[in-house]
């Protein structure tokens, strides 16, 4: 099941969130009634705007939408197993690396494989924090670039200073406000 998810926002309200057909068919109805205020639609998890093509009906809206699914690579034909998922990429190291990766148990793609998930391992809170940081830092640019304490904001954002950023933000409009802080300091893989 997909859970990606959208919001929108007109101005600093927001006006819907869920699915991307969702939330392209509740931004339009916004737009047809004529209000002034700008209407920005982003991923929820990442603050990536999203272009919608609002021109048409509802269902002409909701047809010209991308597939609600990742993007899938184009297919790479050549080495590498591709039903399991793995794909042949250029690795560039230095002699002394290829010496030692020869010595591994395996050979080299066991070593980078599981190099690769003891990095994973070891990293991932602080890969999680630093992309909900810049997801936040993204949708603060978007519709909180002109609010007061904005900088600070976005200073005690990145020092990872969850009181001064909540204070700094404390007087921003309330929807812009929560999504901020929902983005700031979450787990990512928990948002929306």
């Amino acid at each position: 099941m997909n859970t990606h998810r959208y919001i929108a926002f007109e101005g600093t309200r927001r006006i819907a969130e869920g699915s991307l057909a969702a939330v392209a068919a509740a931004t339009k109805a916004i737009l047809d009634r004529g209000e002034a205020a700008p209407v920005l639609v982003f991923d929820a998890r990442t603050s990536d705007p999203i272009e919608i093509d609002f021109r048409g009906s509802n269902s002409d809206v909701v047809a010209r939408l991308a597939p609600d699914t990742p993007a899938a690579e184009p297919e790479v034909r050549g080495p590498g197993r591709p039903k399991l998922g793995v794909v042949a990429r250029e690795v560039t190291l230095l002699p002394r690396h290829w010496d030692w990766l020869r010595a591994q148990s395996g050979g080299a793609s066991v070593a980078l494989r599981k190099l690769v998930d003891q990095a994973r391992h070891q990293s991932g809170d602080r890969d999680r924090a630093r992309a909900a940081q810049e997801a936040a830092y993204r949708f603060m640019v978007a519709l909180g670039g002109n609010l007061p304490d904005f900088e600070e904001a976005a200073r005690a954002l990145f020092a990872g200073d969850r009181e001064t950023f909540s204070r700094r933000v404390a007087n921003w409009p309330l929807d812009v406000r929560d999504h901020t802080i929902a983005l700031a300091f979450a787990d990512h893989e928990g948002v929306n």
